[in-house]
């Protein structure tokens, strides 16, 4: 067929299905000049509200995908990561109310010691569960005097705490090993920038504390105390 012979109503009508999303947005007025009928003008209309939403829907639809691709998952977000094993240094410190269960009253018990019972702190427990035969421990008064005042010693590994039904408690035996030359106060050690991080400074509450070696070493060190001498007691063992 030769575009001569076309119809003008039948160009009109092509035309404005080709172009329909544009002539859509055109004022009624102008569609209606060009010889449009309302028909058609109508069925633009519609066809526009279509494209229009449909457009948008993608834009969401495009939007949603890179946002939940760019955006962690809330799983890994959430999840924590499991604690590392606590490690023994060998060190640690013990802490009591001396009109509860003194220094003295770790002496007095001699070499079969004393079972630390008692915690009921689940990072306390931990650190006695990570104990090893034979770590030494610091043996700090606290309520009442807040010093250090003696080295003890665990003689037995982690066990069933005798005073709790509930088996989730554990504890060590400890025994008094030396009393210290010069009790160390915990103002000092506060006041010892070598000290900063140690946790009797920065986890005051927790009974059962690491101590690490540069610590241990220091501690000793105020309270005019040789830790060889124990280093040299553990050789002759």
């Amino acid at each position: 067929m030769h575009v001569s012979d076309v119809k003008p109503c039948h160009v009109r009508t092509a035309f404005a299905h080709k172009f329909l999303p544009l002539l859509a947005f055109f004022p009624a007025r102008m569609l209606y000049e060009i010889k449009l009928s309302p028909r058609h003008v109508a069925t633009m209309r519609r066809g526009a509200t279509r494209l229009a939403t449909n457009t948008r829907a993608r834009e969401y639809s495009n939007m949603a995908s890179k946002k939940s691709a760019t955006a962690p998952s809330k799983t890994s977000a959430t999840k924590r990561p499991a604690p590392k094993p606590i490690v023994s240094t060998g060190y640690w410190l013990f802490k009591s109310e001396p009109d509860v269960f003194s220094w003295q009253m770790l002496e007095a018990k001699g070499s079969a010691g004393e079972p630390w019972t008692g915690v009921r702190n689940y990072l306390a427990r931990n650190n006695m569960r990570a104990m090893n035969l034979g770590d030494l421990g610091f043996f700090y008064h606290s309520n009442i005097g807040l010093e250090i005042v003696g080295i003890c010693e665990v003689c037995a590994l982690s066990h069933p705490d005798t005073t709790s039904d509930d088996p989730t408690w554990d504890c060590v035996d400890v025994r008094a090993v030396r009393e210290l030359p010069k009790p160390v106060g915990l103002a000092a050690v506060k006041a010892n920038p070598k000290l900063a991080n140690m946790s009797l400074v920065t986890s005051m509450r927790l009974s059962v504390q690491p101590v690490t070696a540069e610590e241990w070493a220091e501690v000793c060190r105020m309270a005019q105390f040789d830790p060889k001498i124990l280093d040299a007691k553990k050789r002759k063992r």
